[in-house]
């Protein structure tokens, strides 16, 4: 089970990709990050290279737990734990109009 996310999927891989391609064209890491973002319309830098991180936990060239991982440990919580404002008895009455 994939968490949400805003973007697209094929934005996230195209940006990880594009920064594989040009971070040799570019002193650092930061700036070839910053330059993607710019290129994507993604509003930072941090937003790439999140993404970027994710990749490499996941193609095992990097410790973390993998999105796969991930998943499938947000699946053994009972669903109530995981949005407490949805479970039943915290309705919104107070903000109802009466």
């Amino acid at each position: 089970m994939a968490r949400f996310s805003r973007r697209p999927l094929e934005l996230r891989r195209r940006a990880v990709r594009m920064v594989a391609e040009v971070r040799d064209d570019y002193p650092n890491e930061t700036a070839a990050l910053q330059a993607v973002a710019d290129k994507l319309g993604i509003g930072s830098r941090e937003t790439p290279r999140n993404w970027l991180k994710q990749h490499e936990i996941d193609a095992g060239t990097r410790p973390g737990t993998t999105t796969k991982e991930s998943g499938a440990r947000l699946q053994d919580r009972p669903f109530h734990l995981l949005r407490p404002q949805e479970a039943p008895g915290n309705s919104l009455r107070p903000f109802r109009a009466r």
